[in-house]
């Protein structure tokens, strides 16, 4: 029996997560943790994962991300779900140490090789950082859900948050922009090889140089980019930070074929609820398109780390960056005083 993975799920990758808006409205009402003093990193800003201070010298980063499919080859769908999770730890300077897999799979419509093959896909991504898939949890569902709990430790001192960025600081990101068009193209059949092939390499790719980000003091924060674009993202470090952010579509690294996809009019509706949630806090260029614009709020599933450092360092880091692999990486803005808003021309 041959079965498409994205045609039993209603969305796909980061593009299932809920509204920004919505969420922000969900979560308002619970407590604060601040009676924990060793939790360094709770729920305040909608950061990336809750950090843990164990004592002086380490702390456990500590966070959950699973999806539906958003490609439709199984050992793909895996090894990108799993990938997406452990990024949470590196976006705060964390490394690593163990996951335990999150399953949820419609047992009687999706044959067990396939399942097989979606477990084997994450455990291959975990065992490319270096870590075993411990444990997890399965059910049966309605439709293929798939994703980790991911554990990792860091110096209490290194942890990189989403809300201490500061005045003129530049704005780094580390992978292309355009995953969500690509994976609608996917789904309606219009991908190329090469288009997925681009597709596979973004988001397979492990987001590791967070681990030496973090011990960079001129690195002030950082967060990954995922289901809520860049724009949504980069508002996070706006609205934690207190700080306006001006950012230059063309100096945006997009995914090739994304571009392409974008012009010819493939947009994803999480796109648009994107927009909804946050467009008030933005200030687009009258000269931007609606192809620009729909990247500019594009879900990213396993998106790259967007990263605010001093000026000082940022060639630095982006020549790094290259050398690792990271081609697309590049500087896109800069961090001012100012209400949070992002700003972009």
């Amino acid at each position: 029996m041959s079965v498409r993975l994205t045609e039993l799920s209603h969305g796909g990758g980061c593009g299932c997560k809920i509204a920004p808006a919505v969420l922000r409205d969900l979560l308002a009402a619970l407590p604060l943790a601040q009676v924990f003093p060793d939790l360094l990193v709770g729920i305040e800003s909608g950061d990336d994962a809750a950090v843990y201070r164990l004592n002086d010298e380490q702390a456990i980063v500590a966070t959950t991300d699973f999806f539906m499919p958003i490609v439709d080859d199984a050992f793909d769908f895996g090894r990108i779900a799993a990938t997406n999770a452990l990024s949470d730890v590196y976006a705060m300077g964390g490394k690593p140490i163990l996951a335990l897999a999150i399953v949820g799979m419609p047992i009687n419509s999706l044959p067990l090789g396939t399942i097989q093959q979606i477990l084997a896909g994450g455990a291959a991504a975990c065992a490319q950082a270096g870590i075993p898939v411990a444990g997890g949890h399965s059910i049966d569902a309605p439709e293929p859900i798939y994703g980790l709990v991911a554990l990792g430790v860091v110096h209490p001192q290194q942890v990189k948050r989403n809300n201490q960025a500061r005045d003129g600081d530049m704005l780094i990101l580390t992978k292309g922009v355009g995953v969500g068009i690509l994976s609608a193209a996917l789904k309606k059949q219009q991908l190329d090889a090469d288009g997925y092939a681009e597709m596979l390499h973004s988001t397979t790719q492990l987001n590791t140089p967070g681990g030496w980000l973090a011990e960079m003091k001129a690195v002030h924060a950082m967060t990954d980019v995922t289901g809520f674009g860049l724009l949504g993202h980069l508002l996070g470090i706006c609205r934690g930070s207190q700080l306006a952010a001006e950012i230059k579509f063309v100096h945006l690294p997009l995914l090739h074929s994304a571009r392409q996809l974008a012009q010819q009019g493939f947009v994803t509706g999480a796109s648009k609820r994107n927009w909804q949630s946050y467009g008030d806090e933005v200030d687009l260029a009258p000269s931007l398109t609606e192809w620009q614009h729909n990247l500019l709020t594009d879900p990213q599933t396993s998106g790259g780390l967007l990263i605010s450092c001093g000026s000082d360092v940022a060639q630095d880091i982006v020549q790094r960056l290259h050398s690792e692999g990271f081609a697309h990486a590049a500087i896109i803005g800069q961090l001012r005083a100012g209400a949070a808003r992002v700003v972009v021309s």
